[in-house]
């Protein structure tokens, strides 16, 4: 876990040239982060490297969770909606019901 989060700022254009090396240094040491807006709408943001990696990684998980959610619609294509949710909220119950098993009652033990 990260010591600290960087502030968001919000800047104009005109700010952030005017003070870029001040900004980017506040970037670079993970001070801050910016959200660039022209005309008050966000157009962009700085951040750092180490954001933009994460960022960037986050994104690759999110790709492949999706990706495993398209594997399993095909494989259930020809199967009715109706039947796949018969099927999944017996599958929580049995797993609910071994859980409940394992978990020793209140008060007891």
């Amino acid at each position: 876990m990260r010591e600290h989060e960087p502030v968001t700022r919000t800047m104009t254009i005109s700010e952030v040239k005017n003070a870029r090396s001040r900004v980017m240094t506040q970037v670079y040491r993970k001070e801050t982060r910016v959200l660039v807006e022209k005309s008050g709408i966000p157009v962009a943001a700085i951040i750092s490297m180490d954001d933009l990696e994460r960022f960037a990684r986050l994104e690759r998980e999110r790709e492949e969770r999706f990706a495993v959610i398209d594997r399993l619609r095909e494989a259930f294509a020809d199967v009715p909606a109706e039947e796949i949710e018969r099927e999944a909220e017996r599958s929580v119950a049995e797993a609910r019901e071994r859980l409940r098993q394992r978990v020793p009652a209140a008060g007891s033990a």
